[in-house]
């Protein structure tokens, strides 16, 4: 092949009228697709000559394009074509404009790469929290499983018997809000059963861990005075316990909210259940179990008001030779020992103190703190004992009951419950002894004609400043270190 080059005197095809060139290679009639019809600085003719404007100018170069356009078998094909200038390059602008492209190159690559690595451990760190979270669930499923397996009484239910025995938990089967999530009555229709059913709240973890508190220790009671577990459900991701149902409800609701009223020897025998289902945990279990929220509201009543005590969610096992070595401070204000809101430890005599409370609750018929009666009378147990010191305990009782009752066993029950819910938890008795003069069968207890208050010093403040009285249930501390001092006197 042969090259030819031609200079373009035609300023209006270059840049700034500079000079510019064209290199042609030569081609031959057998080459196809190239239209010389067009006004092209040079061509190449059918004897393969190069011409320029020069050499005849766009007059020969149309009559070699007709002349080819006439002759169809006449086609030819630029193979290449190349272009180069004699302009002048500004290399120091253009140095300058590479380092732009090059940092925003840069710039943009570790954005992407800072975005991506973000990306990533968004992505990761929600990965673990899931696998974290199915962890959890898989070991409190397993654990649950082992702890009713250990049982002979509670049986699995499925989850689709319990939906369909409270309507899909309707709000109308809904018996009341316990804690940590709601009760719902239920029926059975394989068993002809009716039956409670709680479900426990799936946001709450607190709830969940009630829930195996639950299978631990419910599972191998057997006590006429405790509410029996039938049984439990734990499936896509819902925690379910199934009780015999309490036809008549709990105790508050007919001490506090029924316009109907217990009568004296119902309120006796409901007392009396309730201290036997005390002593069984504390004293005829293979381990003590203290209860940490006995409470009205946690006493059921068969169709017989006979009393089951229930809501294991805070109970603790224990060895009967040791105290309690939970520090979490549980319970309910009102029937909370007043160690307890210092030390924040629970053991059996705390449950003592909280069935003292119950006990005047039965005899009274009001709540342990009140606000609708006089300031003087607005805590219970400071009322009571008030009356007790002046010898005038029967005003303290119900004005419901009038006068069908037993005044021997009224006073019996207000004096056991005040020496139940003594401040001092040494001079508490023990379940077992509080049930012996329940039954008249030793003495009533000699007690301070004024109740003692319980008074607290903080070992690292001094003795002027050191001192706060917890006649309010209030607490300065939750130091475990703390000490008590008791006085006969009210300050």
């Amino acid at each position: 092949m042969q090259q030819s080059a031609a200079q373009c005197t035609d300023t209006a095809q270059c840049t700034d009228a500079t000079q510019c060139s064209f290199n042609f290679t030569k081609i031959d009639k057998k080459c196809e697709n190239i239209d010389i019809i067009a006004d092209p600085p040079a061509y190449v003719n059918e004897d393969g000559i190069h011409v320029t404007p020069n050499d005849g100018g766009l007059n020969q170069l149309q009559k070699a394009g007709r002349a080819m356009h006439k002759d169809p078998l006449v086609k030819n094909n630029v193979r290449s074509r190349q272009f180069y200038s004699t302009l002048q390059i500004d290399k120091k602008r253009m140095g300058e404009n590479n380092k732009k492209a090059l940092g925003v190159v840069v710039g943009s690559f570790i954005l992407v790469i800072s975005v991506l690595a973000l990306l990533g451990f968004v992505l990761w760190n929600k990965s673990s929290n899931k696998a974290a979270k199915k962890e959890d669930e898989l070991a409190i499923e397993l654990s649950g499983d082992n702890e009713f397996e250990v049982g002979t009484g509670p049986k699995k239910f499925s989850y689709g018997e319990l939906i369909r025995a409270t309507n899909y938990f309707a709000e109308e089967q809904k018996l009341g809000e316990g804690g940590f999530g709601g009760i719902y009555r239920g029926f059975l229709r394989e068993s002809n059963l009716h039956v409670a059913v709680k479900r426990i709240s799936k946001e709450s973890k607190q709830g969940i861990k009630e829930y195996l508190s639950k299978v631990k220790i419910i599972s191998r009671l057997r006590h006429r005075n405790l509410v029996q577990l039938l049984g439990w459900c734990h499936e896509k991701r819902e925690f379910l316990l199934v009780y015999e149902v309490m036809e008549y409800g709990s105790l508050d609701y007919h001490l506090f909210k029924k316009k109907s009223f217990l009568t004296w020897a119902i309120r006796y025998k409901i007392a009396k259940g309730l201290a036997s289902a005390l002593l069984y945990l504390h004293e005829e279990c293979e381990q003590c179990i203290v209860h940490r929220d006995i409470k009205s509201s946690n006493v059921r009543l068969d169709s017989n008001f006979n009393p089951k005590l229930g809501d294991f969610g805070l109970a603790r096992l224990v060895d009967h030779d040791k105290g309690s070595q939970t520090t979490i401070l549980a319970g309910t204000i009102g029937y909370m020992a007043p160690e307890c809101l210092v030390t924040g430890k629970a053991n059996k005599e705390s449950d003592v103190f909280s069935f003292g409370v119950v006990a005047l609750e039965i005899a009274c018929g009001r709540k342990p703190i009140s606000l609708k009666v006089p300031k003087s009378q607005m805590r219970m147990i400071d009322w009571v004992w008030d009356l007790y010191g002046t010898s005038r305990l029967l005003e303290a009782l119900d004005s419901k009951i009038c006068a069908d009752f037993v005044q021997e066993e009224v006073e019996c029950l207000m004096i056991v419950g005040l020496w139940c819910a003594h401040p001092d938890h040494n001079l508490r008795p023990s379940i077992r002894q509080a049930i012996h003069v329940l039954n008249f069968e030793a003495p009533l207890p000699i007690l301070p004609t004024k109740m003692p208050v319980p008074t607290y010093f903080a070992p690292s403040m001094t003795s002027s400043s050191s001192l706060a009285a917890l006649t309010n249930g209030s607490t300065a501390t939750s130091d475990p270190s703390a000490s008590y001092l008791y006085t006969s006197s009210i300050s």
